[in-house]
């Protein structure tokens, strides 16, 4: 249980300071179920809100908002390894297929390296991002508010969390070359997986250094490729649909549909254009991103992107007659295969069950309601709108969904149900015929 015990720890702190009086500008309360809301909301790096982080929180609640964003988008389980090694203890086999789940695969070997690779690659991208979009914003505000804006938007990108501290998120900034391509990098980088970008820098440290590299790792090519594929696909049907009919030049049609393809791609949420205008074949495409989410060892959500591209290399394969999946001239094992369609089933029935029930308890429509469980469940944090008018019963809902999200229905069975268990020799029946397709 230590994955849920972690999480469900760290939103009840986190909802206990954005319940204090001196969280919002006002300093009054926000209540129970709209400060439990607002800390899963962090926590699962989903950035839906209930209240508008910008003019609602003050400074504290703010910055409470943004450390819960950063640590879930870290995956709290990395400070568990990093205090379970500083105390040099190792951590029990239970406790280490947690953390290795939450890890999205990372051996025991190399989980106190891939800990620290993390921080470093984080602080990396967040330092530089903020110092960008900080001198950006110092011609617009004053200079502390443009550091302040500079670092909590750094943050959310890069974490995937998609808070904005503008009430129309970045839609101002839909032609700016400057503010896209920041963004752009800091949810790719967030979205594309550690392990990915680890794999690219060894890449780079031995060109370099005038040693020819080896090739990618059969991960990061299919991560890349899938990643780009559906960016581009998704930035082409979004122009298509939504943006081309927008009367603003060309050129910020195109900012606009690339940003929010690679927004709910990555599954940021962060926003440039108004998501409750958009056209339904728009939303159903975006539908899809969020579903599909970011890549393995990521800030990202969804079932990800290696898991949708195992899924369709299996079909491919049986298509041809053949019972195995072959990627780039490798054997993908049959059990990661087999744990591809488990995610992408159990994903499926959590969102088909989050929006039976917000069609029972919400006066919203059917495309609405799904897209507000696909976001909380790929932890995107898109919304057209619907999410401050929901009931208590649809927001709490909306909340399980958006921890399990987070964490993984995998790694919440794992949690719930406790490791593999010893296999007990047992009687074989007889093979009985079942018709299928």
């Amino acid at each position: 249980m230590v994955l849920l015990y972690g999480f469900a720890a760290i939103i009840a702190v986190g909802t206990i300071l954005l319940m204090l009086p001196i969280s919002s500008q006002s300093g009054k309360s926000m209540g129970f179920v709209n400060a439990l809301f607002m800390a899963t909301s962090g926590v699962s790096t989903t950035g839906l809100v209930v209240v508008d982080p910008g003019s609602f929180l003050s400074l504290f609640g703010q910055i409470v908002l943004i450390l819960l964003a950063q640590v879930g988008g870290l995956g709290y389980m990395v400070f568990v390894v990093l205090i379970v090694y500083a105390i040099r203890e190792k951590p029990s086999l239970k406790t280490g297929l947690a953390l290795q789940e939450s890890l999205a695969g990372a051996s025991s070997a190399k989980m106190r390296e891939f800990a620290r690779t993390v921080l470093l690659v984080t602080f990396i991208f967040e330092s530089v991002g903020a110092a960008i979009l900080a001198s950006f914003w110092i011609k617009q505000f004053p200079v502390g508010q443009s550091i302040w804006l500079g670092v909590f938007h750094s943050i959310s990108a890069f974490c995937t969390a998609g808070f904005s501290l503008f009430p129309d998120s970045l839609s101002s900034y839909q032609g700016s070359p400057l503010i896209n391509v920041v963004i752009y990098v800091l949810c790719i980088a967030g979205g594309i997986g550690f392990f990915v970008i680890s794999d690219l820098g060894h890449q780079l440290a031995k060109a370099v250094r005038g040693v020819r590299p080896r090739p990618l790792s059969i991960h990061s090519k299919l991560a890349i490729i899938t990643s780009v594929f559906l960016m581009l696909a998704g930035t082409g049907i979004i122009f298509a649909f939504n943006t081309r009919s927008m009367s603003v030049p060309l050129g910020k049609q195109l900012w606009g549909a690339a940003f929010q393809s690679i927004s709910a791609s990555t599954t940021t949420g962060l926003t440039t254009i108004d998501i409750g205008a958009m056209s339904s074949t728009s939303l159903f495409v975006i539908i899809i991103l969020m579903f599909i989410g970011s890549s393995p060892g990521g800030t990202g959500g969804g079932i990800k992107t290696t898991t949708f591209a195992l899924m369709i290399c299996s079909l491919l394969a049986l298509f041809r007659g053949k019972n195995h999946v072959d990627i780039f001239w490798r054997r993908v094992p049959q059990d990661r295969v087999d744990k591809a369609f488990l995610t992408g089933l159990m994903a499926i029935s959590l969102v088909c069950l989050g929006a039976f029930i917000l069609t029972v308890t919400e006066d919203s429509s059917f495309l609405s309601t799904l897209f507000e469980v696909t976001s909380a469940f790929g932890n995107t944090g898109l919304s057209t709108g619907i999410t401050p008018g929901l009931s208590i019963l649809g927001k709490l809902t909306i909340t399980v969904i958006m921890l399990i999200g987070r964490v993984g229905p995998l790694a919440v069975g794992l949690s719930l149900f406790g490791g593999p268990k010893p296999i007990i020799p047992t009687a074989k029946y007889a093979d009985g015929e079942v018709f299928v397709g």
